[in-house]
C-alpha cells in the first residue's frame, strides 16, 4: 500500500500543480463592505480638500476677474484677465513692489535670526546641565500662551522713545520691527528644537570633546548639520507667520514706503470698495514666496516634526 501511495504522489509531482491551485481568486468586498472599511475615508479626504482649496480658488478667480468686485467673482473663473495685476504693479499711489520687498526682507531676516537664536537655546537646554534649566524651558513655553500683540501699546511707546535716540530702531523702521519680532522668537520653536536635539546621540559630542573640540565647534560643525530638518521647519514656520502678521506691523509702520504687504493691502481697501480684484492679486503675489518655501521644506516636514516629538 505504501508503494502505491508513493507512486501516486510521484505522478502528481510530475504532472505539476493543478489548474485549480493556480487560480487564486482575490477577495473582492461588496460595495457596502468597501464603503464601511475604505470608502468613508475617501469621502472625508475629498470634503477636506474641497474645503481647503475653495478659498484659494476664489481668491485666484477674483484676482483674474477685471470687474474688481467680490459680487462679480461669485462665479469662479467667469472671466480671465491680468488687468488687476497690471493695475496693482503700475499704480504709483500704492507701491506694492516696495511692500512685497519689505515683507520678504522682514520675514527672511526674522526667520534666519530666529532659527539661530532658537538653535543656540535648544543646544544649551539639551546638552548643558545648569540650575533653572527645566524652569527656564517651561517658562519659554508658558510665555507663548500670551500673544505678542497684547503688549502692542508698550512696544509702540518703547520704540517711540528709542527712536528719539536711535532713529533706525524707532517707529517706521524695518529694523525696529525685526527686533520686535525677535523679542518673541524663543518659545515653542525652542521647545520643538529641544526635542529634536535630544534625538542626537550624546556619544557624538563626547567623541568630539576627546578630539579637543569645544561646545562652539561641536555646535557649528557637527550638531547644526545633523539637525538640518528641524532648522528648515522652524524657519518655514517663522517665515509664514511673519509674512502674514498685521497687528504689530500696522501699529509700528505708518509710512507708506515702509509698510509690509499685509498693511499696505489693508490700507488700499480702506477708501474704495472696487479694489477687491487688485487686493486679491496682491494676496496671490504675496503667497507665492510662502508657497515656494513650503514646497522646498515639504520633504523635511515629517522628519523634522515627528523626530522631535519622539522624546
Amino acid at each position: 500500500m505504501e508503494s502505491i501511495e508513493l507512486q501516486e504522489l510521484e505522478k502528481v509531482a510530475r504532472s505539476g500543480p493543478t489548474q485549480e491551485s493556480l487560480l487564486v481568486k482575490p477577495w473582492r468586498p461588496s460595495p457596502a463592505q468597501w464603503l464601511k472599511t475604505v470608502g468613508w475615508r475617501h469621502a472625508v479626504g475629498l470634503i477636506t480638500c474641497i474645503v481647503a482649496l475653495f478659498p484659494l480658488l476664489y481668491v485666484l478667480s477674483a484676482s483674474l476677474n477685471p470687474s474688481g468686485t467680490l459680487t462679480g467673482s461669485n462665479e469662479l473663473f467667469r472671466a480671465f484677465s491680468l488687468q488687476n495685476f497690471v493695475d496693482l504693479l503700475t499704480d504709483p499711489g500704492r507701491p506694492f513692489l516696495r511692500w512685497w520687498f519689505n515683507t520678504i526682507l522682514v520675514a527672511s531676516v526674522t526667520a534666519v535670526a530666529s532659527v539661530f537664536l532658537c538653535a543656540l537655546a535648544a543646544y544649551a537646554f539639551s546638552r548643558l546641565r545648569f540650575m533653572g534649566r527645566r524652569f527656564g524651558l517651561g517658562t519659554l513655553v508658558l510665555t507663548q500662551m500670551f500673544p505678542q500683540f497684547l503688549g502692542v501699546v508698550a512696544i509702540f511707546l518703547m520704540l517711540a522713545t528709542i527712536g528719539n535716540a536711535i532713529p533706525a530702531l524707532g517707529l517706521n523702521s524695518l529694523l525696529g520691527l525685526i527686533i520686535v519680532y525677535l523679542g518673541g522668537a524663543l518659545g515653542v520653536n525652542t521647545y520643538l528644537m529641544y526635542g529634536y536635539f535630544n534625538t542626537i546621540p550624546r556619544e557624538i559630542d563626547e567623541a568630539a570633546k576627546l578630539d579637543g573640540a569645544g561646545h562652539a565647534r561641536i555646535f557649528f560643525t557637527i550638531i547644526l548639520r545633523l539637525v538640518a530638518p528641524i532648522l528648515v521647519i522652524v524657519g518655514m514656520l517663522v517665515f509664514v507667520g511673519i509674512s502674514g502678521e498685521f497687528v504689530i506691523a500696522s501699529v509700528l509702520l505708518s509710512d507708506t514706503e515702509m509698510q509690509t504687504a499685509a498693511v499696505g493691502l489693508y490700507g488700499m481697501m480702506s477708501f474704495r470698495n472696487d479694489n477687491w480684484g487688485a487686493f486679491a492679486a496682491g494676496a496671490v503675489l504675496t503667497a507665492l514666496p510662502v508657497m515656494a518655501i513650503f514646497l522646498y521644506a515639504q520633504k523635511h516636514i515629517v522628519t523634522g516634526l515627528f523626530a522631535g516629538s519622539g522624546k
